[in-house]
């Protein structure tokens, strides 16, 4: 090798290593790839509905889909205590932050994965990967909050300033949901088992969170563990906002789930910044 050439050669080197001290994520880098991240999250959402002859329909026909048919099994033949609401009023207001946690999660969990291509051929933060799935996530978050405003017309549902409260509520559920994505999409890079794992965790958190029944419905003996789960604080929180005072989140229980989110988003983001170096080569 010509020795004149080597600095040359040696500046075009970039080498990944896990970001030193307190603060596990360097935002600065993130901010300069921005349009990347906006790029990722627009491709997530083209791609999905890519071929489709209904395109962002399916958005609305998911949530709504499933309202009907919880509202029949759940509602009209197990007949369901809903608070004096309409039981497809308190069922849609816990699908609507639920499915967007569950697939949020899912594509985030997966999106390294999908990504192997990019990952092995170019350099750039990884953390923008599950971070633009999220955000693709939020598109069809804000799809489902039409018919959320079309049903609470539809039912007579009074419009309160706690809906101004929603905005906290759906924030805890993107925090949860790039948290698990942040140590999940990380460990299936290494363990694929986690692919075939998201799914079941999926079924099964549909039923221990209050999504087709009321947290009162928990005995008070395990209410305080079993809203542990923050997805428990998000769902009451949305029908405490849209439904009122009867929903109101058990709030010993949501602030540590709050705090179990925070504790997550941080140990994953340490997480995800110590073990990227190796994606290229595992992936």
């Amino acid at each position: 090798m010509n020795t004149a050439e080597t600095p040359s050669i040696l500046a075009s080197e970039r080498v990944i290593r896990p970001r030193h001290g307190l603060v596990a994520v360097d935002f600065g880098e993130l901010w300069r790839y921005r349009e990347l991240f906006v790029f990722l999250a627009w491709r997530d959402i083209l791609v999905r509905y890519k071929q489709t002859y209904i395109g962002f329909a399916w958005a609305l026909l998911q949530p709504l889909m499933m309202t009907v048919v919880s509202t029949f099994v759940f509602g009209r033949i197990a007949k369901m205590p809903s608070g004096n609401v309409p039981y497809s009023m308190m069922i849609y207001t816990a699908l609507l932050p639920w499915l967007f946690f569950a697939n949020t999660m899912t594509r985030s969990s997966n999106s390294l994965v999908t990504s192997a291509n990019m990952i092995s051929k170019v350099y750039f933060p990884r953390l923008i990967i599950p971070a633009s799935a999220v955000l693709g996530g939020v598109v069809d978050f804000g799809v489902g909050l039409l018919i959320l405003a079309a049903m609470m017309m539809i039912f007579h549902i009074q419009v309160t300033l706690m809906l101004l409260l929603l905005p906290l509520f759906f924030l805890m559920a993107l925090l949860a949901a790039f948290s698990m994505g942040l140590w999940l999409s990380a460990l299936n890079v290494k363990y694929r088992d986690v692919g075939y794992l998201v799914p079941f965790m999926v079924q099964i958190g549909a039923y221990v969170s209050p999504v087709f029944y009321m947290t009162g419905m928990v005995p008070e003996k395990w209410r305080f563990w079993y809203t542990l789960n923050p997805l428990c604080g998000v769902i009451d929180g949305f029908r405490w906002c849209v439904l009122g005072p009867a929903f109101e989140p058990y709030w010993p229980g949501f602030f540590a789930g709050l705090t179990l989110v925070l504790v997550l988003l941080v140990t994953g983001a340490i997480h995800f910044r110590s073990t990227e170096k190796t994606f290229a080569d595992v992936i």
